[in-house]
């Protein structure tokens, strides 16, 4: 499920990224996503591709990883996000869900922390 309000269009400074043409109020699930599990030794040969970037850590606890489908690895990231991420286990899916009131026009960002509002430098920022 991908709300038809939402495309992918270029940024300033991240590649692309995905946006809403019409306002979306707080609490709104956006997108649900399905993923592609995979297991833990999986994890240690995509650690040595590009798609380390884009996998998700998956399961309770977190041994095992996914790749999500649909639009979730354009959602680009930032600490004062707008969006987060739920993991849905049962349905083997990823949702975007938004935080606050987003406007027309405005990009939709998610944490890659894991959590919104988490400040814990991320990966690419520590390197």
């Amino acid at each position: 499920m991908l709300m038809p309000y939402l495309f992918i269009d270029a940024t300033e400074n991240k590649g692309r990224g995905v946006f809403t043409n019409e306002p979306i109020p707080e609490g709104t699930i956006v997108e649900a996503s399905p993923v592609i599990i995979m297991e833990k030794a999986d994890r240690q040969h995509l650690d040595k591709t590009l798609l380390h970037d884009y996998i998700f850590e998956w399961g309770e606890p977190a041994d095992k990883c996914c790749m999500a489908l649909g639009w979730i690895p354009i959602y680009n990231h930032s600490y004062a996000s707008n969006c987060d991420y739920i993991m849905d286990y049962e349905a083997d899916a990823i949702l975007i869900k938004t935080m606050r009131d987003i406007e027309a026009g405005e990009e939709l960002t998610i944490n890659y922390n894991g959590a919104w509002n988490d400040e814990t430098k991320v990966w690419f920022e520590t390197k």
